[in-house]
């Protein structure tokens, strides 16, 4: 195998092989050429190639999303790695383990009006884990070695991105067929997850609290065991909150909470006002529940994750830095039941709102409201799932999902940039059947996402098109903000047709309830290549519909 004459790129490929860094996403360039014969000549490696770098990051990031392993990120020196930045701080919130590899020009060329070169040293300061900067010189060989080892060993470790700068000076393409130098490794520290848990303030306060709420964000599929979950169902002081996003699904809890809470007037939010909140998983997708908690706060709060908490509700507590089986496990023991009907009365008021949620359903004209509820009631068994930001994981949140669905979303900053991005390189490495589903600014904004040559053949997206941010149009005053239609919602005409012809994928489209049934059964049957279904809803319509559905439910 022939690798790079770059002494420096040698250590980096020979270090990413010690620590299992198997797979690399690769944007085009020129001063990176070093890294790219490096990596692509070896067999180890699994290399991909992605022109546009926002893209790229954005696909990695959904490699690492399934694999919890991090990824490698290969670019050129300049503005590339700045393309990079919404995926690194998408992985920094969302704990994913990510590697930026970033090549650079010499120190001696930089800030001298050279071309192609920006500042790169630290450039993601406030969103990494570690920042790395090499030396090209083979006289810092063992200091190379041993931060090129610290920033790889801390994503495995943290769970999230790192970056090593690697300056290279031409010429670039020499290449090699022996390495200069094995370098040294040093391991990354297993975490044994063996930190003590002090239920000391949590369990008084627990078992003599009559009004007790779960509340969990997201989460990966399996993060539970059942027993823990059943559980928690059976203690009738207990309200178990879940999102979309969380993966847990039990015919006790509550996994529509707008649904639940958002008809409430003051006398309902105060009945429902938890002594104690206990909370796990990453972010909360619902407002509405956010503002309650505020409002409403609860005596205290105490958060169970083993890297990081946030007083969301500003009387957080405690932190159990563990994993929620872990945090269980000692937990559940200690917990003495209580007689309360904090359970059944919420539960009385969650199955009128069901009731009332059909009755909707089947009243309403064609509308996004009609459309995600079509969709969300046909995705097949077992598939995966990914959710764009802003309008459909909120409309997500108010539809019971099928049990066997893998749900996940970027809701690390809840952009709408790298969705599709994401969801392919998602589903590339998970190998089994994913629909995208997306509203119509979040498709056309990541629309480069499709421009890459490892869609699967079983992947599907499924665009709510309603001819701008929809989403813009249920907040208060904001339609009548002037200019509204261009700067909030920004209407347009565009349609995913002709982007289909481009990169080769199945079209279908829908503007009525009977197309919509159709459509949904020739996307989800389509598997010789990938497909897209686009329905057209009414943007005059929908926003009414959304509104008129939390009046209805009461």
């Amino acid at each position: 195998m022939k690798f790079s004459n770059k002494p420096l790129s040698q250590t980096i490929m020979q270090l990413c092989i010690e620590k299992g860094i198997k797979h690399i996403v690769i944007s085009p360039g020129s001063r990176n050429a070093p890294l790219i014969i490096s990596f692509t000549n070896h067999s180890y490696f699994s290399c991909y190639s992605i022109v546009d770098e926002r893209s790229a990051a954005f696909f990695a990031l959904g490699i690492a999303q399934q694999n919890k392993k991090p990824v490698a990120l290969v670019c050129t020196s300049g503005s590339a790695l700045l393309n990079y930045y919404p995926a690194i701080a998408e992985a920094f919130y969302s704990d994913i383990p990510l590697v930026v590899i970033s090549a650079d020009r010499p120190q001696e060329l930089l800030e001298i009006g050279d071309g192609q070169t920006i500042i790169q040293e630290n450039v993601y300061k406030n969103h990494i884990l570690y920042y790395a900067q090499c030396t090209e010189s083979t006289d810092f060989q063992s200091e190379n070695e041993v931060e090129i080892n610290k920033a790889l060993n801390i994503s495995i470790e943290k769970n999230g991105p790192t970056h090593i700068n690697a300056p290279f000076s031409e010429p670039l393409y020499g290449t090699s067929d022996i390495f200069d130098s094995m370098p040294k490794v040093i391991d990354p520290e297993i975490n044994l997850d063996n930190c003590t848990i002090d239920l000391d303030d949590l369990i008084p306060q627990w078992n003599r609290s009559k009004r007790k709420m779960v509340l969990v964000g997201v989460l990966p599929p399996d993060s539970i065991d059942r027993k823990w979950l059943d559980e928690l169902a059976h203690d009738p002081s207990v309200l178990v909150f879940t999102e979309t996003t969380s993966n847990l699904n039990h015919t006790s809890f509550v996994p529509s909470i707008d649904q639940l809470i958002a008809p409430l007037d003051e006398k309902g939010f105060k009945e429902l006002q938890p002594d104690i909140l206990l909370t796990l998983g990453g972010m909360i997708v619902s407002k509405k529940i956010k503002a309650f908690l505020r409002n409403y706060a609860p005596e205290s709060h105490f958060h169970i994750d083993a890297k990081k908490a946030y007083d969301t509700f500003f009387v957080l507590k405690d932190h159990f830095k563990t994993s929620p089986n872990r945090f269980f496990n000692a937990f559940m023991p200690k917990v003495k039941p209580l007689e309360s009907d904090y359970f059944e009365k919420w539960n009385a008021v969650r199955f009128h709102r069901l009731e009332r949620h059909e009755s909707y359903v089947n009243s309403i004209p064609f509308s996004d409201f009609l459309v995600f509820s079509a969709i969300f009631k046909t995705i097949p068994n077992n598939y995966q799932v990914q959710l764009a930001n802003s309008t459909t994981v909120r409309y997500s949140q108010l539809f019971k999902l099928n049990d066997s669905l893998r749900v996940f979303c970027n809701r690390g900053t809840s952009g709408i940039d790298g969705s599709l991005s994401t969801a392919i390189g998602a589903a590339y490495a998970a190998d089994e059947s994913t629909v995208f589903v997306s509203g119509d600014l979040s498709f056309f904004y990541d629309s480069n996402g499709l421009w890459n040559q490892y869609i699967p053949k079983n992947f599907k997206i499924i665009i709510v098109n309603n001819g701008g941010g929809g989403i813009f149009r249920i907040l208060p005053a904001a339609k009548e903000s002037s200019h509204f239609a261009t700067y909030f919602e920004t209407k347009h005409q565009l349609n995913a047709e002709n982007l289909c012809r481009m990169y080769d994928l199945n079209y279908f489209s829908a503007d009525d309830e009977h197309s919509l049934q159709g459509g949904l059964r020739s996307l989800f049957d389509s598997n010789e290549k990938p497909a897209i279904l686009e329905v057209f809803t009414p943007s005059d319509l929908n926003d009414q519909v959304l509104l008129d559905y939390f009046e209805f439910i009461k």
